[in-house]
């Protein structure tokens, strides 16, 4: 957990974690599974952007929230995380038909190694 308040203060810039994300970012660092209901503005984002950040590799987060995704790719960048959203098309039956269908999806990467040391 060491290195998750680390990236918690030097990234992002807060001091603690709110209850529960500290057990959920553990587990989830740890390789475990996490389902988190959480309120807006609870903290769900830090849930798996921190363990992205502390474990090897790139974290993928698939949401249907395209504006949210997009706001969270800015704001990672602006903190100096190498982050990018990708938006993808793929057509449904119903929208083939109707030609007015823009089923889509973003797909927000955020890839680790951005020189914070364990």
């Amino acid at each position: 957990m060491k290195l998750a308040a680390q990236i918690l203060q030097t990234v992002f810039g807060y001091d603690a974690f709110r209850p529960p994300q500290d057990q959920i970012i553990e587990t989830v660092i740890a390789g475990g599974d996490a389902l988190v209901l959480m309120p807006t503005g609870g903290g769900k984002s830090l849930c798996y952007q921190i363990p992205a950040l502390a474990r090897p590799g790139c974290g993928v987060v698939i949401s249907p929230l395209i504006a949210l995704m997009q706001d969270q790719v800015n704001a990672l960048r602006q903190l100096g995380v190498r982050a990018r959203g990708r938006r993808v098309m793929r057509p449904t039956a119903s929208s083939v038909q109707t030609h007015r269908g823009e089923k889509s999806r973003s797909v927000h990467q955020i890839c680790s190694g951005w020189g914070i040391s364990g």
